[in-house]
C-alpha cells in the first residue's frame, strides 16, 4: 500500500490518480486561506520552484474542517492562492482530512504517520513527506515552516 493507490479531484474537478506522481518526492499539505499559517503558501511555492525540476511535487488539499478557515469555493481558493501567493503547485478540491468522512488518502497518511497525541490531522498546514516509492516518511506539525523541511526533501531527492 502506498499513496499511489489513491486518487483525488483536482481543484478544477478532474480526477487525478496519485500514481501519476510515481518516482517523485511528495509534500502533501492540508491548506486553508484564512488561517494564521496561510503565509506558508509562499514558502511551499518557493520549495516547489526550487526543487520541482529535481522531482519534488507539493500537493495542496484545502480543508474547511478547522474553524471554517477555508470557506470559499474551489474556484475562489484557486484564485486566492494564485493572486496572493503565486501558487503553481497542484491544488486539489476541498477535502475532508479528518473524521469519518476523511478522504481515503488522508486516512492512509494519518495511519502511516500518526501525530503525537492521535492519528487525526489536528490543524491546517499539517504536512506529510512521501518518498519516491509512495511511502510516508515523516509528518510535520502546522507550526513547522516548509523551509525547515529542506534537508529531509534533499535527502529523499538524492535517493
Amino acid at each position: 500500500m502506498s499513496v499511489y493507490t489513491y486518487e483525488a479531484k483536482t481543484i478544477r474537478g478532474a480526477d487525478k490518480r496519485l500514481s501519476e506522481y510515481k518516482g517523485h518526492v511528495l509534500l502533501i499539505v492540508n491548506t486553508a486561506s484564512k488561517c494564521g499559517f496561510t503565509p506558508q503558501y509562499k514558502d511551499l511555492q518557493e520549495l516547489y520552484e526550487t526543487y520541482h525540476d529535481q522531482g519534488l511535487e507539493v500537493l495542496g488539499f484545502p480543508s474547511n474542517q478547522f474553524m471554517g478557515q477555508e470557506p470559499g469555493t474551489n474556484e475562489e481558493i484557486e484564485q486566492f492562492c494564485e493572486v496572493n501567493y503565486g501558487v503553481t503547485f497542484p491544488m486539489f478540491a476541498k477535502t475532508d482530512v479528518k473524521g469519518s468522512n476523511a478522504h481515503p488518502l488522508f486516512q492512509y497518511l494519518t495511519k502511516s504517520a500518526p501525530g503525537l497525541l492521535s492519528k487525526e490531522v489536528k490543524w491546517n498546514f499539517t504536512k506529510f513527506l512521501v518518498n519516491k516509492k509512495g511511502n510516508v516518511v515523516k509528518r510535520y506539525a502546522p507550526t513547522t515552516n516548509p523551509k525547515n523541511i529542506v534537508k529531509d526533501i534533499e535527502r529523499l531527492l538524492a535517493e
